[in-house]
């Protein structure tokens, strides 16, 4: 069986991406890496060869700048990586720039692979997501981010990224999926309330095709803003190893209100209904779960 890692980035040392914890988190998981290199404005290609691992193997990609909508931009380019995997390859491994697997899931992703691997109805694994917010004390739980997403899909040409690349689909239909206990971590929205909204000027123009509106944009504050979160919880538990470097060297305070909920009346009943049951009622997904794995 064979494993095969992929993930795109772009402008990683300038936007203060953690690609290096994300692609050093899932390399004992895989037996290839491979990093699909934007045309950037900073040293990211330094970057990721300075992990120094025998496994990975960088390509490079020029992002058209005519897509400009929706974050479909994202979607094209990791279909150019699932493109450059051979056909030797079993599954696919796609970590995003901004998410980490801790370690203690490593023997479960390999386990859910072996067992699914002649399950000809299964086209990807599942995995949990936590979404942490503002700073590594806090997670963002409302109904607004999601809480699985596939993160390892067969490799099959007919199953593509989808829409912002936040998911897989063939053509329009939901992919079939084994669901594990194994989460990722996603730190997108961790960073100073700065570097929060350089980010966010910085990649706006590949969500918003209004020249007007992405300018204006660009001309606001320097400052986001964190407190303008719907709901969000105190995270007690570990963290992966490769975040403690980055997690020590966190050099800036932001601090939330955990009692305070912001939302519409339907929301906020949806919301309380998840918190009893844990159901999530009217949610968006890009699969069917059809097996779950009791590890």
């Amino acid at each position: 069986m064979k494993i095969t890692g992929i993930t795109i980035i772009r402008n990683a040392v300038k936007n203060d991406y953690p690609i290096v914890e994300a692609i050093r988190s899932v390399l004992p998981a895989v037996d290839e890496m491979i990093v699909s290199v934007g045309d950037s404005e900073d040293d990211t290609e330094s970057l990721i060869k300075a992990i120094g691992s025998p496994k990975i193997h960088i390509i490079h990609s020029v992002w058209d700048k005519t897509i400009r909508s929706n974050g479909s931009v994202l979607a094209v380019e990791t279909n150019k990586v699932l493109d450059a995997v051979s056909p030797d390859t079993d599954w696919i491994f796609y970590i995003q720039g901004d998410e980490v697997m801790h370690e203690k899931y490593i023997d479960t992703v390999k386990n859910a692979c072996a067992v699914c691997l002649d399950d000809k109805k299964i086209d990807g694994i599942l995995f949990n997501y936590l979404h942490f917010y503002g700073t590594y004390d806090y997670i963002a739980d409302s109904r607004k981010w999601y809480k699985h997403e596939t993160r390892i899909i067969r490799n099959d040409k007919t199953i593509r990224s989808y829409r912002d690349a936040q998911g897989f689909r063939r053509g329009h239909k939901k992919i079939r999926v084994a669901a594990t206990d194994a989460y990722i971590y996603h730190y997108g929205w961790v960073k100073s309330p700065e570097k929060m909204k350089t980010k966010h000027k910085e990649v706006a123009m590949w969500w918003n095709p209004d020249d007007a509106s992405l300018q204006a944009f660009r001309q606001s504050g320097d400052e986001f803003d964190f407190s303008r979160v719907d709901s969000v919880k105190r995270f007690s538990l570990t963290h992966p190893e490769v975040m403690k470097e980055r997690i020590r060297n966190k050099n800036w305070e932001v601090m939330l209100d955990e009692k305070k909920i912001s939302m519409k009346w339907k929301h906020l009943l949806l919301h309380y209904f998840e918190k009893a049951t844990g159901i999530r009622l009217f949610s968006f997904s890009n699969h069917r779960i059809v097996r779950k794995l009791n590890y």
